[in-house]
């Protein structure tokens, strides 16, 4: 209840803020595991990769915000769990894993920290490998100016069969190249549509 009703109250701000807009949504499964990886350049990324799906999105946060008088509940309403500064816990592991396999919607940024560097971090790969979960790649073009444009492209799901049976290979470090590829493809076509 209190995730549909800020779902819904963040959409009508996004979109009178941010003029937010999306495509590729019909790219998501509406039931099944689901990793949406995507590139980060704000802390306005989580809500905005989420709010415009009807399905519920979970996010990591730093456990640090869990110790803040309600906010630690709130978020935890909507869907976050924590995770350590430096490091992903054994416990924050199990929680990414247990989503996923519960056939729940995951959003996480391979980036790691938000930068425009195009680097990957192991972790979405490793996850979508372990629980089979659909991975969409998205990407998110903008910088959030008051009243500019930013525009969400969710992508086709991205094909990981290809990397388990690779000799002499690393599937994880393959997958998250894969991942990564897809994710830039994205932010390509999404720039030269707003050029």
């Amino acid at each position: 209840m209190i995730y549909n009703v800020c779902r819904g109250l963040l959409r009508v701000i996004y979109k009178f803020l941010f003029r937010l807009e999306a495509s590729g949504l019909e790219h998501i499964p509406q039931e099944g595991g689901v990793l949406l990886a995507s590139n980060h350049i704000s802390l306005f990324d989580p809500p905005t990769i989420g709010i415009l799906l009807d399905r519920k999105v979970h996010f990591m946060a730093k456990k640090e915000l869990f110790d803040v008088f309600g906010l630690g509940w709130l978020i935890t309403q909507l869907g976050a769990f924590p995770v350590k500064r430096g490091g992903v816990s054994k416990e924050s592991i199990k929680n990414s894993l247990n989503i996923l396999r519960n056939g729940k919607v995951m959003g996480i940024f391979p980036e790691g920290s938000r930068n425009d560097e195009g680097a990957g971090k192991k972790g979405a790969a490793s996850f979508a490998l372990r629980t089979n979960a659909v991975v969409i790649p998205v990407a998110i073009i903008g910088n959030y100016k008051l009243f500019r444009k930013v525009r969400v492209i969710y992508g086709a799901p991205v094909d990981l069969s290809k990397v388990k049976d690779i000799p002499d290979s690393d599937p994880v470090e393959l997958a998250t190249q894969e991942i990564m590829s897809r994710i830039a493809e994205l932010k390509a076509l999404g720039l030269s549509y707003v050029k």
